[in-house]
């Protein structure tokens, strides 16, 4: 029998007083995508319960049109049109957001298969709400990256006639001295450092400005950064993902 606080089971009483259990700690709301039936657990209804947002996709076709604009993905792996391995696959292929899959497959191999096709955690039903937020917040603290944190002073990132030394912020086209805004170069440095990956236009809000952002703020710099690097190619808009960066 699962344990209190499973999604989807009621604890029971046993008549001693014991106190209830504590609810789950607080913790930042983040814009989840929840990939399944979520019938039997009420798993969107638990997450916004707790201060998340969540947005449903039933069908797997419906989570590779949504996962862009998700902070990080929930993923069942009984879908009725996919598989939901390969729909890991398919979003890992070009995206780096965070992915969990939720799963009622609780074999050795259905998790290994899990996590060779791109998840960042495996977790069967049932469970309890604490420990798949805990789950969640330790599978964003791996994933965050910072652009001058991760690099040490020295980088140096070549990409064709692009080159981008990381400790001084410089940025030169073919030997030309490019000057950047510090959220330009933040930018161009993200995308930089992950020249083969589509990296979804959330992910550049948050990691590059943080709280603070409008919807058009990525738009409006990526345009700049075009213009002062002397051609649009060097940026490539994949539509309704991101973007990624270009060859010139």
């Amino acid at each position: 029998m699962p344990g209190p606080g499973a999604l989807g089971q009621t604890s029971p009483r046993d008549g001693l007083g014991r106190d209830a259990p504590r609810p789950a700690p607080a913790v930042s709301g983040r814009h989840i995508l929840v990939v399944g039936a979520d019938a039997g657990d009420g798993l969107s209804h638990q997450l916004r319960r707790h201060g998340h947002t969540c947005t449903r996709a039933a069908h797997g076709g419906a989570a590779l049109q949504a996962y862009g604009s998700a902070d990080l993905v929930l993923l069942d792996l009984e879908l009725p049109d996919l598989d939901g391995l390969e729909v890991c696959r398919a979003i890992r292929s070009v995206s780096r957001v965070p992915l969990i899959i939720v799963t009622s497959r609780e074999s050795e191999i259905d998790c290994v298969l899990g996590l060779q096709a791109g998840a960042d955690d495996y977790v069967t039903r049932p469970f309890g709400i604490r420990e798949l937020l805990a789950r969640i917040e330790a599978v964003m603290r791996r994933t965050q990256w910072q652009p001058t944190a991760a690099a040490g002073p020295a980088q140096e990132i070549r990409h064709g006639l692009l080159r981008i030394e990381v400790g001084s912020r410089e940025v030169t086209v073919d030997g030309a001295p490019v000057t950047l805004t510090r959220k330009e170069f933040d930018l161009l440095c993200l995308l930089a450092q992950h020249p083969d990956t589509v990296v979804p236009r959330r992910q550049l809000l948050q990691q590059v400005w943080g709280n603070s952002w409008s919807r058009r703020t990525v738009d409006t710099h990526v345009s700049s950064v075009r213009g002062k690097l002397g051609n649009p190619g060097w940026i490539v808009t994949v539509r309704g993902v991101g973007f990624r960066l270009g060859t010139v």
